[in-house]
């Protein structure tokens, strides 16, 4: 039945009178007991004991019918235990399935969030960029504007210094209009 072997150490006697079999060693429920007096068979050769509950029976059938009564007990315990075990399985499968599916959520959850993220840094990295080129086509507009005031000037002072200083006021007013059109 591939339970564990009993190392209960059971005992058969009769009594002073030889009227009752003392068995030693189990317990017996009264259900056991009612279905022992229920099925004595009448045609052993054995000597037969009258027993405590009022059933004749022969001591080898009583050994017979103790030992079928333990391994019937010893059986429905081993199946209670398998099916202890079945339903521990299955709950620790349960559990273990539960943590799984929560594991895979807590996953998404987590994937999900960091695709959000990604998509957030992107956005701000394309306004940085589209700010950083303003920025740029900004400096390079006042670079050209200085650069060609300067050339402007260059040529002023290169001009008043090869017509010397014929133009005197004018000079500066000619300053001013090449700057202010400038813009």
């Amino acid at each position: 039945m591939g339970g564990t072997a009993s190392t209960r150490r059971v005992t058969f006697e009769a009594d002073e009178n030889e009227n009752i079999t003392v068995v030693k060693g189990i317990r017996l429920s009264e259900n056991v007991i009612d279905r022992m007096k229920e099925s004595s068979p009448s045609g052993s050769k054995s000597p037969r004991y009258s027993g405590g509950y009022g059933a004749s029976v022969s001591e080898e059938e009583l050994k017979r019918r103790v030992a079928e009564e333990l391994a019937l007990e010893q059986a429905k315990k081993e199946s209670e235990k398998q099916k202890r075990l079945k339903q521990g399985k299955e709950l620790d499968q349960e559990m273990a399935n539960e943590q799984l599916t929560r594991a895979i959520l807590q996953e998404r959850l987590s994937s999900e969030e960091e695709r959000s993220k990604a998509k957030h840094l992107a956005k701000q990295l394309e306004e940085k960029d589209r700010v950083i080129k303003k920025q740029d086509a900004f400096y390079k507009e006042q670079l050209a504007r200085l650069e060609e005031r300067i050339f402007l000037e260059v040529k002023l002072v290169s001009h008043s210094i090869h017509h010397g200083d014929a133009f005197g006021t004018d000079c500066h007013k000619w300053y001013q209009f090449i700057l202010f059109t400038s813009k």
